[in-house]
């Protein structure tokens, strides 16, 4: 049986969310029926290694060596043809591969305007969503326009968000695109990850553990969460918070906990390639986010038993069915300062989360994530 030939591109590989989602997705993929390419537009990354190792990869553009002048301003120059100077149909015909039978955009953004130049007349095109466009658009700096933004998802088959709220955000971001809306959720792999989880970390315990992960941008919130634990840290409770994840926002977070006293009450443990053996030692997740598509941090507390507080978000109310399997908070500071202050309060609050924790967990086998895409890719 010939195989379908499959085409993911992404900005880069970069240590987020969905560019962990895009390694663990091509990993599980049926290669006897799938022949997967990645195609990265900035080459280098935290997931770079790991996707080499299970498909097909390809870079447009690579870092060039250091104090190599002349590799240094033909960067330079590919980088300017690649984002600004050349339209996308031309960037296309340069630099991408052209014989898929499915080319996906896998993340909001320039890789969803580069592909919509594709030329190829016979691929599936599908435009991949992983935030709320309504609450947090950020795309709005790659067009020039609302409208040439909506055209160019005009260009694709059909738009997949990663959860309902994407999905309903993005029809009110561009009501008028006539392009079908998917949901698939992201894809996980609880195995690795309970596995990966029973690597011992020997850290002598503060108090109440709270744990979350995420990049280290505005969008995380967390500098209204340190705000938040050093107001409870004033107030008497016996808590410390580990945040793993790397980004722009470190100086800031660490100016803040140098300038408050909080070395010994917060750790930034940057970015790990196994964040899990850190999540597993925690009593409580926090996700602080001022916005977020179907979030793959959460996705992985709740499958290590973790119990989870959470600001409303998109996705969240799926994730922990309206509140049902964990705390949602409104999406404010002193929201989520109540919420961690009653379930902080209250041992038997953070052992009924556990256990519904531990239920909805088990609902992510990675079998039954990788089922929708697998049937969207054979359409």
């Amino acid at each position: 049986m010939k195989k379908r030939k499959i085409l993911f591109l992404i900005e880069s590989l970069a240590g987020g969310g969905a560019e962990k989602v895009l390694s663990t997705l091509v990993r599980n993929i049926n290669k006897d029926v799938f022949d997967v390419t990645v195609c990265a537009v900035s080459g280098g990354g935290k997931y770079e290694e790991e996707i080499c190792r299970s498909v097909g990869y390809k870079t447009l553009l690579n870092q060039p060596v250091q104090g190599n002048v002349l590799k240094r301003l033909l960067y330079v120059l590919k980088h300017h043809i690649v984002y600004g100077w050349l339209p996308p149909t031309w960037v296309y015909r340069l630099f991408i591969p052209k014989d898929s039978d499915v080319e996906i955009a896998f993340v909001e953004g320039f890789t969803t305007k580069l592909l919509a130049g594709s030329t190829n007349k016979y691929a599936k095109k599908y435009a991949w969503v992983h935030t709320d466009l309504c609450n947090n658009h950020w795309t709005k700096s790659v067009y020039a326009s609302i409208a040439e933004e909506a055209r160019a998802y005009e260009c694709y088959n059909k738009v997949i968000g990663v959860s309902d709220t994407v999905c309903a955000a993005f029809r009110n971001a561009f009501p008028t695109t006539n392009v079908p809306v998917e949901t698939i959720c992201n894809v996980v792999e609880a195995d690795d990850i309970l596995l990966k989880a029973q690597e011992l970390v020997e850290i002598t315990k503060k108090g109440a553990r709270l744990v979350t992960a995420g990049r280290l941008e505005v969008q995380k919130g967390y500098t209204r969460l340190l705000r938040i634990v050093n107001r409870l840290v004033e107030e008497g409770f016996d808590i410390e918070l580990w945040i793993l994840g790397e980004g722009s926002e470190r100086s800031v977070l660490e100016q803040y906990v140098e300038e408050h006293g909080l070395q010994k009450r917060v750790a930034l443990f940057g970015f790990q390639t196994n964040p899990y053996k850190y999540l597993n030692q925690g009593d409580l997740f926090v996700c602080s986010s001022l916005a977020e598509g179907y979030s793959t941090a959460v996705t992985e507390a709740l499958i290590l038993g973790l119990p989870v507080i959470t600001t409303e978000c998109s996705g969240m109310a799926e994730l922990l069915k309206g509140g049902e399997c964990g705390v949602i908070t409104e999406n404010s500071e002193e929201a989520l300062y109540e919420g961690l202050k009653k379930v902080l309060s209250d041992g038997d609050v953070l052992s009924y989360y556990k256990r519904k924790a531990q239920e909805r967990g088990k609902d992510f086998t990675i079998r039954s994530l990788v089922a929708p895409v697998e049937r969207l890719l054979s359409e």
